[in-house]
């Protein structure tokens, strides 16, 4: 399909996004993006600022940060009792801004909030946005948000300039996959398996599919995300993928092991990008 640069926000650096410059950098530097995913206040609000400065420090890219949802319908098991968790230890959705800033405050990374809908609706979409680009956040992923159906949040964010990251899958179809590339800036997240989160041995083949269908729709970026959890599935993945998303892992990691072991599994990952011999 032609890419239509003047209404495909997706596409071109000068957009001023967050999420692009860091994935163009590490284009640059001849890899792909390591974005790593945490969510916010398992085990509590500054354990997660801390953990987040950690995989800065050792070789992340980008930065997603989730607001813990009662009904986590796309989550696995190890995410879905980190953000039960952080919800006993009464995390409420106004900390998300406390996260990002504290995270944005002490490194140069790109720090995203994933969350479905409902939370950034309760706030007030507008008070969401002008709040999150305060704490620094570059933008929303926002997986049960469709396009044609986000007018508000597409208005609000380019009111104060943030990223808006839309999901594509392997089921998505072309019709689809063309108004997700040209209603989201950042990049395109690709969710390389149908299911849940959750560690997986192999990502499977349909990733490439999904990556090279967004591609052929015009995305400059798609980052492939779900079961990613070593070096070698990232480097697999970052030889056809602009970015790769490791979440699950690395709760595990902060979990087991705390903020160092999140660290050490980040140092492990970025060796598939080929950021740790660059």
């Amino acid at each position: 399909m032609t890419t239509h640069p003047a209404t495909a926000p997706s596409t071109g650096p000068a957009t001023g996004s967050k999420a692009a410059a860091a994935i163009e950098k590490a284009r640059s530097e001849g890899r792909a993006a390591l974005i790593g995913y945490l969510p916010a206040g398992f085990p509590d609000v500054q354990a997660t600022i801390d953990a987040g400065i950690a995989m800065a420090e050792n070789g992340v890219d980008l930065i997603e940060i989730g607001i813990p949802y009662s009904d986590p319908v796309m989550d696995g098991h190890v995410i879905q009792e980190a953000t039960v968790e952080a919800l006993a230890n009464g995390f409420t959705v106004p900390r998300i801004f406390d996260v990002v800033a504290g995270i944005t405050s002490a490194t140069d990374a790109a720090v995203l909030v994933m969350t479905y809908w409902n939370p950034v609706m309760r706030m007030g979409v507008r008070e969401f946005a002008e709040r999150l680009a305060a704490a620094g956040g570059a933008g929303l992923i926002t997986p049960d948000l469709i396009p044609d159906e986000a007018s508000e949040w597409l208005e609000a964010s380019d009111a104060f300039g943030l990223d808006r990251v839309f999901l594509v899958a392997p089921s998505t179809s072309p019709q689809r996959m063309q108004a997700t590339v040209d209603a989201s800036r950042g990049f395109v997240y690709a969710v390389s398996v149908m299911g849940v989160t959750g560690a997986r041995t192999s990502v499977g083949a349909a990733a490439r599919a999904v990556v090279d269908a967004a591609h052929a729709a015009g995305a400059e970026r798609v980052c492939v995300g779900l079961g990613v959890s070593s070096s070698a599935q990232v480097r697999e993945i970052g030889a056809y993928a602009d970015g790769v998303i490791v979440g699950t892992a690395l709760v595990a990691a902060l979990r087991d092991g705390g903020v160092d072991a999140v660290a050490e599994l980040t140092r492990e990952l970025s060796t598939g990008t080929g950021k740790a011999s660059a």
